[in-house]
């Protein structure tokens, strides 16, 4: 195995708290020895390196293979930041424009009153169709992706409302990197964002069968009140077809590393992704202290991940966050974030989904403690 293009360095040479991230990794093995997840994998970089990359307990919940650097795990939507990485690509290659409507890319998109909906609109979940839901079935076939994304019928005016969408939306993403590319948005995702990183054993948008061995089965509650492998997210189907909303799979390392990147202002290293002007467009507050009707808070949404903000309440992104730190979260499992003011990346995976309110309390106190261990 190559070794992980991220170097390392001890927490205190790069301003870190060794005692808080250690406490932060105390949590995580009492949930852990609570039942809560089988196994889990946390990290911590700043300054362009690596300063924390542990893991925990086991792959499944009942096969004691222990959980490694190199195992991956599903990243559910998590992977909405790296479907709206690829539209941010296709802005600064000058093939499109945030405020372009959708339909101006995909003819027939402006089917059932969609005319109007903009680039902004559908990454901030401001387009008007929260419960749109493009089948399973459709998402490894483009033809058909592309018919149920125009099939969709909104349920209110794009932009008069704010509300999480968790399917279709970054689904319609999709199809518009394919349109203005003329190559498989999966293809795209890699030779565009994951290979120029060196993430190509740790980052799939879909992942092959080779890699499955090394992939921590997703589990959820079951009627006994245990965890029980949840078999649509372990099937084929689902793991190669690239769900742009939810279905990407990677290391907590590979993850801290991707949002290094994005707070360095789009680059790492060598690297440069996306320009600087690029990063503080998207990850701006476009919705504002505006309640989001799915979520119950305000979210702060940029156009994919959301941002800490200023308002009391926060989801997983640390309440003493600084307001600019942005990221996403993993339904009851993960949560990444990014703080461009200190320079720090933070990525959390487990491999069950809790419910969200016990997961988001949970990721305030982890980010709190990582918040907590920036000294200077």
């Amino acid at each position: 195995m190559m070794a992980f293009p991220l170097p390392e360095a001890t927490p205190e040479s790069l301003g870190l708290d060794s005692s808080k991230l250690d406490r932060a990794c105390a949590l995580v093995e009492k949930d852990i020895a609570q039942g809560f997840h089988p196994g889990a994998q946390l990290a911590v970089a700043r300054h362009g390196k690596l300063a924390l990359h542990r893991s925990f307990g086991c792959m499944e919940r009942d096969r004691q293979q222990a959980v490694e650097g190199q195992t991956l795990f599903l990243l559910y939507s998590n992977t909405k930041v790296i479907t709206a990485a690829a539209v941010w690509l296709l802005v600064e290659d000058g093939l499109l424009c945030f405020g372009d409507a959708i339909a101006d890319h995909i003819p027939g998109f402006e089917a059932h009153g969609k005319g109007d909906i903009t680039v902004i609109d559908l990454l901030s979940h401001q387009a008007g169709f929260p419960k749109a839901v493009i089948p399973i079935e459709c998402w490894d076939d483009a033809a058909r992706l592309r018919e149920a994304a125009c099939g969709i019928v909104p349920e209110w005016p794009r932009g008069t409302r704010t509300a999480y969408h968790p399917n279709a939306a970054y689904g319609v993403a999709r199809v518009l990197v394919e349109a203005l590319t003329g190559k498989d948005f999966r293809d795209v995702v890699r030779a565009r964002l994951i290979e120029p990183l060196g993430l190509e054993l740790e980052l799939f948008m879909s992942l092959p069968p080779s890699e499955w061995h090394r992939t921590a089965p997703m589990h959820a509650p079951d009627a006994a009140g245990g965890l029980a492998v949840a078999p649509v997210e372990a099937s084929a189907t689902f793991r190669q077809a690239g769900f742009a909303a939810g279905g990407a799979h990677g290391t907590a390392r590979a993850m801290a590393m991707f949002y290094q990147m994005l707070a360095r202002g789009g680059s790492l290293g060598a690297t440069r992704l996306f320009a600087p002007r690029t990063m503080d467009f998207v990850t701006r507050d476009f919705t504002g202290d505006r309640v989001d009707e799915q979520i119950g808070i305000a979210m702060h949404r940029g156009l994919g991940p959301f941002s800490r903000g200023t308002t009391l309440e926060t989801r997983g992104l640390g309440t003493i966050g600084h307001s600019r730190t942005f990221g996403h979260s993993g339904v009851g499992s993960s949560q990444c974030w990014a703080d461009p003011v200190s320079g720090v990346s933070f990525a959390f995976l487990s491999n069950a989904r809790q419910g969200n309110d016990w997961h988001n309390r949970r990721m305030d106190r982890i980010s709190n403690l990582i918040h907590a261990a920036i000294l200077h």
